[in-house]
């Protein structure tokens, strides 16, 4: 009897261990930001990672390793063993490029760092450079940090995994107020591989940035180890929940919904990583923002369904050299949702003075102030008037302010930032009245201006700048310029409209922006 219990604990364990090397695993390979540490002072993110998970249906797996590059990882063997390990159907986090930069093969004249070897050329080409590397003794090629992720995005698609790339965890480091949004161009670069190879992309820099931003840098240095690279324990759960976020956030790659503890299902999901929602490229220049709707901006900006917005085809009238342009428009936003759902408290994260803010708001502020389905609208006019709602959609308590009171505000803060606003009225819908385009004067178009006027600020009339020109062209002309009805313009259309605001804003008193348009333009 004994013999048989103990030969059906044996079947148990071995049935259990086969059923658990069946389920999916969530693998990680990156550096010390993700890998275990010690806890005290340093935890990578990968350590409480596992707690978000239910491994009864997903395992996870954290492969990363302290003081690796994307070359280091790949040629110390730390990735062929992961591979090894990896079956169809798993997944594979990839982040580097903290330790991208250093050394390709020793460190700089007169450093006292030990010597490295670890660095990768820069850049997403194929250019490579052969060394005799001072740590192996031995001659190693060395390529470019594209090279290293497109080999470990191509050998885990080869096995029937899905590769998820992630950009690195920001660093503890302010100016100005401002947390750094990245370690040289690894953000950049890591984000354009993910577009090119077509696999799911994770802004982590941006999901932590904007939680060290909000909270500050007296908090946020209460969750590093001691440096202002390295976690501890509490900083490494928030960058953990932060990375679950983002895999909440993914629309149409991997769902993990279903393979997550009571701990990964309370995370909120990250809700803007889809649109894709640019920051400066360059921190050290003034950076020319744009707020509004899906006018300025649809969707991810990318020309879905034939339909553009004016932003995109206005950077092509500056000196890139000089400014930064920067579409934070979204659509389907009015002036009251663009505050209320956190976009522009996200933009002052990244506003600094000498910047500008150009604000056009108007299509979606005539809405209903509590419904099922938008809950966007605003109260008419400039006022100070002021309604309680219960919001349908959040259900939640708000409180209501008329269109002129969030452009006001907009505008003072911009200025308590030491930027620069810019209101436009709406851009003009293709509504014809009487043989000519309808203008928004006794509405939305005639608040801004008032509005602007009351404040001091300079003023754009987009709504009949565009309408009178669209009464030039005509009809027939007109139609080609849109992609729908009568809101959303073609590329065609929105290089019109982004046309007529530049030179709108080329003619401002006192010429704000200067020399930083593009010559000839």
């Amino acid at each position: 009897m004994r013999l048989l219990l103990l030969l059906n604990c044996i079947l148990l364990a071995v049935a259990a261990s086969l059923a658990a090397a069946e389920l999916p695993t969530v693998f990680i390979a990156g550096d010390s930001t993700a890998a275990p540490g010690n806890g005290a002072p340093v935890q990578g993110w990968g350590a409480p990672f596992a707690g978000y998970f239910d491994h009864s249906k997903i395992k996870t797996t954290n492969r990363a390793i302290a003081g690796c590059s994307s070359r280091t990882f790949i040629t110390g063997g730390h990735w062929d063993q992961l591979l090894a390990e990896m079956k169809a159907g798993d997944f594979v986090l990839i982040q580097f490029g903290h330790n991208d930069g250093g050394a390709i093969n020793e460190e700089p004249p007169g450093s006292n760092l030990p010597l490295r070897a670890r660095g990768s050329l820069p850049g997403l080409g194929e250019e490579s450079q052969t060394i005799d590397n001072v740590i192996t003794r031995e001659s190693e090629v060395v390529h470019t940090f594209g090279w290293y992720i497109r080999k470990m995005i191509s050998d885990t698609k080869a096995k029937g995994a899905t590769p998820v790339l992630l950009s690195l965890t920001p660093r503890n480091l302010w100016r100005e107020g401002k947390i750094e949004r990245g370690s040289g161009r690894y953000r950049e670069w890591i984000h354009e591989l993910a577009r090119v190879a077509g696999i799911e992309f994770i802004d982590l820099t941006r999901i932590v940035a904007d939680r060290y931003q909000a909270m500050g840098p007296g908090k946020t240095a209460e969750l590093f180890g001691g440096d202002y690279v390295h976690t501890n324990t509490a900083g490494a759960d928030l960058s953990a929940a932060s990375v679950v976020a983002g895999l909440k956030g993914i629309r149409r790659g991997p769902q993990f919904g279903a393979s997550l503890s009571e701990k990964g299902s309370a995370v909120e999901a990250d809700r803007i990583g889809w649109l894709d929602l640019p920051e400066p490229s360059n921190p050290g220049l003034p950076t020319l923002f744009l707020i509004g709707d899906s006018t300025v901006r649809n969707g991810r900006g990318d020309g879905a369904n034939g339909q553009w917005g004016w932003g995109e085809p206005l950077t092509q009238f500056f000196d890139t050299a000089k400014i930064n342009i920067v579409n934070r428009a979204v659509g389907g936003l009015s002036s009251r949702t663009f505050l209320s759902e956190g976009y522009w408290e996200r933009l002052l994260g990244l506003l600094k003075p000498g910047d500008f803010v150009v604000m056009q708001f108007g299509h979606n502020d005539g809405g209903l102030l509590s419904d099922n389905l938008r809950a966007r609208g605003t109260i008419p006019g400039t006022g100070d008037e002021a309604q309680e709602i219960e919001n349908l959609i959040t259900r939640q308590r708000e409180t209501v302010h008329s269109y002129g009171w969030y452009l006001r505000k907009y505008i003072r803060e911009a200025r308590a930032h030491g930027a620069t606003p810019i209101v436009c009225s709406l851009v003009s819908r293709k509504i014809w009245k009487d043989g000519r385009i309808e203008r928004a004067t006794d509405t939305h178009a005639g608040w801004a201006r008032r509005v602007a006027a009351e404040e001091r600020a300079d003023f754009i009339d987009l709504n009949e700048l565009i309408a009178a020109r669209y009464d030039e062209l005509g009809p027939e002309a007109v139609n080609a310029l849109f992609a729908d009805e009568h809101t959303h313009t073609t590329l065609a259309g929105a290089q019109l409209t982004a046309h007529i605001v530049a030179a709108a804003l080329k003619m401002l008193s006192g010429n704000p922006l200067g020399d930083l348009f593009a010559a000839g333009r």
